[in-house]
Parts: C-alpha cells; sequence; structure tokens
C-alpha cells in the first residue's frame, strides 16, 4: 500500500484504539474505514473485531477475527471467538473451542480468559456443576492480581452462588475485589450484598 493509505489507515486504527472505552461505535466507524483501505491486513481485521466486540456485535466480530486468523494473525483470539459464539446463541460451539487443541496451548491469562468464556457457555446451558469444574481446573490462586484474575475470581464466586453455596461464594466475590486493581467487576458490592 502506498505511504498515504498507510498513513490514513494507522490514523484510523489510533483513532479506534483511543476511543475504543469510551465509544466503542466511534472506535468500529474508524476501525471500519481502515479496512475500507486495507482489508486485507490481519492487525486491520483484528482492530475491527475488538472493537464490534466491544459493540455487542458478535456476528461482525466472529467473522472479523476468523479473517484475521486465516490471514495469519499471531494474538490469541480463540477466547474472543468462543465468546462471539457465546454471544451468536452457539454455546455448545464455545464449549468446542474450549476443549479443542489449540485451547490446550494457550497460558497465563488467555488460557484463563477461555476457561471463564467455557464456564459461561456451561452456565448458558444450566450445566453449572460442569461450569465450576471448568473453573476449578486448574483450582484458581487466590493470591493473584489483575483484571483477568479478578474475572475468573468473580466467576468462580457467581458459579458458586448459583449453586447454593453462599459462603464460598463470598469468599471468592473477596478475593475478587482484592484481585480487582483496575475496577472491571462490581466484586466489592457483591461482598457488601452477601456479608
Amino acid at each position: 500500500m502506498d505511504k498515504s493509505t498507510a498513513d490514513t489507515v494507522a490514523r484510523h486504527l489510533v483513532a479506534a484504539g483511543e476511543l475504543l472505552d469510551e465509544d466503542p461505535q466511534a472506535a468500529l466507524e474508524h476501525a471500519q474505514a481502515a479496512r475500507a483501505r486495507s482489508g486485507r491486513i490481519a492487525a486491520v481485521r483484528e482492530a475491527v473485531g475488538i472493537a464490534a466486540y466491544q459493540c455487542g456485535d458478535w456476528a461482525q466480530a466472529l467473522s472479523e477475527f476468523r479473517a484475521a486468523r486465516r490471514m495469519g494473525s499471531k494474538s490469541q483470539l480463540l477466547p474472543l471467538i468462543a465468546d462471539c459464539e457465546r454471544g451468536v446463541g452457539r454455546p455448545e460451539r464455545a464449549i468446542e473451542l474450549g476443549r479443542s487443541p489449540e485451547a490446550a496451548q494457550l497460558t497465563g491469562d488467555d488460557a484463563d480468559e477461555l476457561r471463564i468464556v467455557a464456564a459461561g457457555a456451561r452456565a448458558d446451558l444450566g450445566q453449572l456443576e460442569q461450569a465450576l469444574a471448568v473453573l476449578s481446573s486448574p483450582q484458581p490462586d487466590p493470591t493473584r492480581t489483575g483484571s483477568t484474575a479478578a474475572r475468573l475470581f468473580y466467576a468462580y464466586a457467581e458459579t458458586l452462588l448459583a449453586l447454593g453455596r453462599a459462603d464460598d461464594a463470598l469468599q471468592w466475590f473477596i478475593h475478587a475485589a482484592a484481585a480487582d486493581v483496575e475496577g472491571v467487576t462490581d466484586a466489592e458490592e457483591r461482598v457488601a450484598e452477601l456479608a
């Protein structure tokens, strides 16, 4: 692509990144403008997918993430793809992705993100014991901090609560609140409700 087009695409992608949290719809419009000029670049398709995901447009996000993967994206998109499958009403497909060989290769936060999605898919199907099993294997480490740990602990607590184990749930909401240094959950409020 020529320099002028590359500069325009880059400006749209920067704008999309800056707007993603405060105005996801505007971010999506910028990402789509970048795609219109360079739709054959994996990073551009991934950016459109992320913006569509933030807007709750699961079908578009799924399409863009799949395109990015076909183009050779090196990002760990599997948790996002599985969550999009849940969003379009296919929790069974999200569970299949969670058990795939590719899923077995994920580590750290990426693996935890996929566990959260797979457990949510199980809960969507009313399979709360299986959801708890997904979240418990391996057992969450309550000393961790960060947004992924907080979300994992929160999901674990929610599942325990749905199973009628309020005392255990309270402990995991407390762990989620302690881990949530970025304020991505309402764990503190949940602790107050249950205490």
